[in-house]
């Protein structure tokens, strides 16, 4: 595929290992498709286990160079980088568009949203403090440094291949960490982009490593099993995140994971009702609900369901479907034909079991690549798609009764991500915050990610959190000094 870039040096096509663009050893290649049409964009070299074990021992013969230069340092290169990605932000969105499928406003809308872990790091860089804590004894003196984790892996998904990639790499920049990165096959090229760019604005070479190839396993058995490696932060499922997780622990490995969610959103009858909606339809159907935070189980109070889904339905017959470089497009294609399958599954086994289609519910007419915006009504929690995280444009509505209902059936689930409710009852929005299992929530609003703002999960939904001032936490470790034998004057 010709892909026209104002930058064409940012479409890269081999791995990034200690500021080298590299092959496979093997000169094996794997293609990045368009998940839109299909078509091939690139030819990837497809690296594997013998080329991850050299990019972190770069990245372990870097770390004594980088954790050396000061907060101030660190913070200059960093917002260098920060400013080269909003220059380019029509080319980082329109190979993202290409290779992921969202509509390319809102992958310009990632775009802004993964520098602005960038910036906010490069400020936190400098704020890595150490405590004085009073003694515990005559002559002496209690105190505690931070340090550098030291090497760290990153796993990365295909829905946010940009974001997933800074709000990982920035904290541990900022920390004095090294890296070495491994996007998703299905969408690398985004990664390698920013690599290009971090490269020109100064990052070391060795700093930050990218590893693109077709097996996840290679890669990551070396980046779980390698005993440089001191940090494991992986996006992903939780079946795949447990396994990381017990690989890891032959050599006790930090870890942060960020799971899978089964998100609530709860419309209580003291709710805006169009309020509502309108925080629905983006918490739902951006990226063509391929968000582990998405709303994936709509419970709407009986007093209102029938208003709720008359005004949800009508909204959701507006939103168009199609390639996410035609204008107007409000929905992008999911990521493969595995994905549109998966949600035709679960779709076709609510409505045989009594659940009615208000809009949607198929397929789009002559492309398998997309699924038509869709709203369930009459949905129960015996059908599959209750305990099933969706990853697809369905809104299935259930009803409840009471608030006490509410709150038992929205926590009925191992996962603990995002959650989301709507009411003016300042009393009710008290008790719901507290009650809800789950590492976020939403109170009259659908859109809840931002730098500045801790980002994780619960119970099976992970560990660690990823921005705000407690995002570097993860990259660092605390050192207790105990300073005896002083002598007074």
């Amino acid at each position: 595929m010709d892909v026209s870039l104002a930058q064409p040096n940012l479409l890269r096509r081999q791995s990034y290992i200690n500021g080298q663009w590299v092959n496979a050893d093997t000169n094996k290649t794997f293609a990045v498709t368009n998940p839109a049409d299909g078509e091939t964009i690139a030819e990837l070299a497809d690296c594997g286990a013998n080329e991850t074990t050299r990019a972190i021992e770069a990245a372990d013969e870097t770390l004594k160079s980088w954790r050396k230069k000061t907060a101030k340092e660190r913070s200059a290169i960093l917002r260098k980088w920060y400013q080269l990605i909003l220059d380019n932000q029509d080319d980082l969105a329109k190979i993202m568009t290409l290779e992921q499928g969202k509509p390319v406003k809102e992958a310009k809308g990632e775009i802004q949203y993964g520098a602005s872990f960038i910036d906010w790091f490069a400020d936190e860089a400098r704020r890595i403090n150490g405590d004085v804590i009073p003694t515990f004894a005559e002559g002496k003196r209690v105190l505690t440094i931070k340090q550098p984790i030291g090497v760290v892996a990153t796993i990365t998904p295909w829905n946010f291949p940009n974001a997933m990639i800074a709000r990982k790499v920035a904290p541990a920049l900022a920390a004095g960490c090294t890296i070495v990165a491994r996007p998703s096959k299905e969408t690398p090229l985004s990664a390698l982009a920013l690599a290009e760019l971090a490269d020109q604005a100064g990052v070391p070479a060795g700093v930050l490593n990218i590893i693109v190839g077709s097996s996840s396993k290679d890669v990551g058995g070396v980046m779980t099993s390698h005993p440089t490696v001191r940090k494991l932060s992986f996006t992903g499922s939780t079946p795949i995140g447990k396994t990381l997780q017990a690989q890891c622990a032959d050599t006790v490995k930090r870890t942060s994971m960020e799971l899978g969610g089964n998100a609530p959103f709860i419309v209580f009858e003291d709710a805006d009702v169009d309020a509502a909606v309108e925080g629905l339809i983006g918490c739902k159907f951006r990226n063509a609900g391929q968000v582990c935070i998405s709303a994936n189980r709509i419970m709407v109070q009986d007093g209102i369901y029938d208003e709720f889904a008359k005004k949800l339905t009508k909204r959701v017959a507006e939103l168009k479907a199609g390639n996410g470089l035609t204008e107007n497009v409000d929905l992008g294609p999911l990521i493969n034909q595995g994905a549109v399958k998966k949600v035709a599954e679960l779709v076709d086994d609510a409505t045989s079991k009594g659940a009615k289609v208000a809009v949607g519910g198929h397929s789009s007419t002559g492309n398998e690549r997309f699924y038509q915006p869709t709203v369930l009504t009459d949905v129960n929690d015996d059908m599959d798609i209750f305990s099933t995280e969706i990853f697809g444009p369905v809104a299935p509505l259930y009803r409840f009764k009471d608030e006490k209902e509410a709150i038992e059936r929205a926590n009925n689930t191992p996962f603990g991500l995002a959650s989301y409710f709507y009411s003016q009852d300042l009393s009710r929005i008290w008790r719901v915050s507290e009650a809800l299992e789950y590492g976020m929530v939403g109170i009259n609003e659908g859109g809840i990610s931002t730098e500045v703002a801790p980002f994780g999960g619960v119970k099976e939904s992970g560990n660690g959190r990823e921005g705000s001032k407690y995002g570097i936490d993860d990259y660092v470790e605390i050192k207790y000094l105990c300073m005896g034998n002083l002598k007074e004057a």
